[in-house]
């Protein structure tokens, strides 16, 4: 997967979507629908609402793109926190209403609302900790890839890098110390989300269906 788009890029693409043109949309959702379809689904482990969702981020992106600040990080980080934050509301919303369903008011309650803020924990870190290895450079992904995931020692991560000892252990220590970050990560962004009225070009359809052609920009 690609790293992060430079900021030039960044802000050039927010300039056009405040400036209403549809073909940037375009041009986001074909760069980022497959990373937020993917985060929605680590949250949610439902098709069909990581679907939604993807529909949601890129509609909410098309009607809010002045909330995205250059200086706090690229755009890509931006469109993951907003794909986030939404999957672990929707997420917050249904489990709870199973909870609900399930114990009512009875004395069951308060030990299935530390179960749902487990689950709903666990799932906002596996997204993060997916995206933080999906976005690390390279060199640091891969040496985590054959290190924990291929089960390699110091030696063969060296050998099947083409790299010193001492480079593998300090590609593998750089990713772990990122990889950290999801765990110690508590809160998510406050991002206001709300559905949004059809405006301009239709939000676009997820990873596996064909965008629809966008209208002529937003009414302002």
């Amino acid at each position: 997967m690609a790293h992060d788009a430079p900021p030039r890029w960044d802000r050039r693409m927010q300039q056009r979507l405040a400036r209403g043109e549809a073909a940037a949309l375009g041009e986001l959702y074909d760069r980022f629908a497959s990373l937020v379809h993917s985060l929605a689904y680590r949250v949610l482990d439902d098709e069909d609402a990581a679907d939604r969702i993807t529909r949601e981020v890129f509609g909410y992106i098309w009607e809010h793109p002045d909330t995205y600040d250059p200086k706090q990080g690229s755009l890509r980080s931006w469109v993951a926190g907003i794909t986030r934050h939404q999957a672990v509301q929707r997420l917050r919303q249904t489990e709870s209403a199973s909870v609900r369903d399930h114990d009512g008011d009875g004395p069951g309650s308060a030990e299935s609302e530390r179960e749902l803020e487990r689950k709903i924990h666990e799932a906002s870190t596996a997204a993060r900790a997916d995206y933080i290895v999906t976005s690390m450079p390279a060199p640091l992904r891969e040496a985590l890839e054959l290190a924990y995931f291929q089960r390699r020692d110091y030696r063969q991560t060296a050998a099947d890098l083409g790299v010193t000892e001492d480079e593998a252990r300090r590609r593998l220590r750089l990713g772990l110390q990122l990889l950290s970050t999801a765990h110690n990560h508590q809160a998510l962004p406050a991002v206001p989300m709300r559905r949004t009225a059809a405006r301009g070009p239709q939000a676009p359809r997820p990873p596996h269906s064909t965008p629809p052609a966008p209208g002529h920009g937003r009414p302002r």
